[in-house]
């Protein structure tokens, strides 16, 4: 199964995802390329960080499950070896153009968007994260729109304004799609 965790910038997507992947062995996280530089303090195996002709070069082989660019960055999960492991379930962590992208290639996908409390508690991760005013202002003006999009999309939409029970939520939402196979 592919399971789709989606969202704006800075509602907690990769640190959902973390928890996750530590309470969770089926899970398999695909890791997304992109072209933007790596933030301070950001963690190198955060992405797959390339320049344009790499990405360029991996989109022209067909090599992106889905892709987007986004405030002048390329981002894109590669087309992952298998979709068919009985073993273990693809996470994927993507904003929502790119859960549309997978939602109309697999539409029997998991698709959670993960929401902040409020604008003003996801500002503050934003900046905390190392993004500036100008990016800041960006993403903010962006996220509304993305929310709409995404709760018209999503199979469950989880706020996070509690890490563990957001984590706790999301897993009981995959663990209720695994016992329906």
């Amino acid at each position: 199964m592919i399971f789709v965790l989606s969202g704006p910038g800075g509602v907690g997507k990769g640190t959902v995802v973390r928890g996750l992947l530590d309470l969770d062995p089926q899970l398999r996280f695909s890791r997304s390329w992109t072209t933007r530089p790596r933030r301070p303090g950001e963690d190198e195996d955060a992405y797959t960080f390339v320049d344009g002709p790499t990405f360029e070069a991996q989109l022209a082989r067909g090599g992106f499950l889905e892709f987007d660019e986004f405030l002048g960055n390329l981002y894109g999960t590669p087309v992952p070896d298998t979709l068919d492991d009985p073993d273990h379930d693809l996470l994927l962590e993507i904003n929502v153009q790119g859960a549309e992208q997978v939602r109309r290639q697999q539409p029997d996908a998991l698709v959670v968007l993960l929401v902040p409390p409020s604008r003003e508690v996801q500002e503050g991760r934003l900046r905390a994260r190392g993004d500036d005013d100008a990016h800041v202002a960006q993403r903010l003006a962006i996220a509304e729109a993305e929310e709409v999009k995404g709760r018209a999309l999503a199979d469950a939409v989880v706020v996070n304004d509690d890490l563990d029970r957001a984590v706790a939520e999301v897993a009981g939402i995959l663990a209720s799609r695994r016992s329906g196979r």
